[in-house]
């Protein structure tokens, strides 16, 4: 459990939330009354990190953790009442990274010791996924015995996989926890966890190559395998943030309500505000920076809140008035106002805006 756990609050670390992620936990050893610490799991000797603390959101636990319900979450064959939050809403244009860790053997992982998962039943879920357009590159990590094997029945493209043991091999536990009694973690992911501690943000220029030369069999005391031929890409050129993090490339939307590009053909002036954010042009209202700046006792320039406020309220009711008059809806102005705003400070204030102008809508 802590395998997984010491995955999942990586990834969250490094930008990717909750809502974009499935976990499954085939077992509550938080809550388990032989946990000499309950309500936490650790996965070093050293309990200086809780991974369950108070942020852990487990989308299948126990029984719920099923071979069916897994090829159910990645082809999506559900019923029509179940719930969103326990589905992955992904498309062609999305990056999965799958990771599996339990008891296995050749070609098998155990479920609940009670069934298996065969690598050739992930092999043909994935090509379900693929036909269906449901990804657009997989990274498939395995950390169990004879784990290699689970990879070698893919046949689908854009497929990057990464297992802890070659056949007739032994995954191995890092160290054991004597108060607990038990290995805490896998040397596998233990090493992983330790190369991708290294990323201190999403802009890290490590690769997925980088990471695979790291897991050598010193560290693991096993032969990691990867296979590459289903991939397009070279493992060289595959940033770890293409799977492990959040990297969202924000792009302005620049037309109008028709559809049309409103940054063809515009003039030199229109082009300038369309580079300015809100609070650039908010500061350049005021006729002189420091009616809206002010130093504070770090000497630190800060934006006076009320100043913003007040730009922000006017441009909202001139471009709503605007809006109304042309016969257009609070929807299509606040798209127009959007676009000319820089993307980072779009992202951060299109909910006030968007609020903002549904709730001041005049009435008829």
């Amino acid at each position: 459990m802590a395998n997984v756990l010491s995955m999942y609050r990586t990834v969250k670390r490094l930008g990717i939330p909750d809502s974009q992620i499935i976990l499954m936990l085939s077992d509550d050893v938080s809550c388990n009354s032989r946990n000499l610490f309950p309500g936490a799991v650790f996965n070093n000797k050293d309990h200086m990190l809780d991974l369950y603390g108070e942020s852990v959101e487990v989308d299948y636990r126990g029984y719920e953790v099923t071979v069916e319900n897994f090829i159910r979450l990645l082809t999506d064959r559900w019923d029509e009442d179940h719930p969103k939050s326990k589905r992955l809403l992904t498309n062609e244009n999305s990056n999965i990274f799958i990771y599996m860790t339990g008891h296995g053997g050749a070609d098998f992982l155990k479920f609940q010791d009670a069934e298996e998962i065969a690598s050739l039943d992930i092999a043909n879920a994935f090509h379900q996924m693929y036909e269906k357009k449901r990804y657009n590159e997989i990274f498939f990590m395995i950390d169990t015995c004879q784990a290699n094997t689970m990879y070698s029945k893919f046949y689908s493209p854009n497929i990057l996989a990464c297992g802890s043991s070659e056949f007739e091999e032994s995954s191995y536990s890092h160290h054991s926890d004597v108060e607990l009694g038990v290995a805490v973690i896998d040397r596998f992911t233990y090493y992983s966890l330790e190369f991708l501690e290294n990323i201190k943000d999403k802009t890290s220029n490590l690769t997925m190559k980088d990471l695979f030369d790291y897991l050598t069999f010193d560290k693991v005391h096993s032969h990691t395998g990867v296979r590459t031929d289903l991939f397009k890409r070279n493992v060289s050129d595959v940033l770890i943030t293409d799977f492990f993090g959040n990297v969202q490339e924000i792009i302005p939307d620049l037309s109008d309500s028709d559809g049309n590009n409103i940054k063809h053909g515009i003039n030199d002036e229109e082009d300038y505000y369309i580079e300015k954010t809100v609070l650039d042009l908010a500061i350049e209202a005021s006729g002189n920076s420091s009616d809206v700046l002010e130093e504070n006792k770090t000497n630190t320039l800060v934006l006076k809140e009320n100043d913003i406020n007040k730009y922000l309220h006017n441009t909202i009711k001139s471009g709503h008035d605007a809006a109304n008059s042309k016969g257009e809806g609070p929807i299509t102005w606040w798209k127009t106002l959007a676009s000319t705003t820089n993307g980072v400070i779009f992202t951060t204030l299109c909910f006030i805006l968007y609020k903002f102008v549904i709730v001041t809508e005049p009435k008829n």
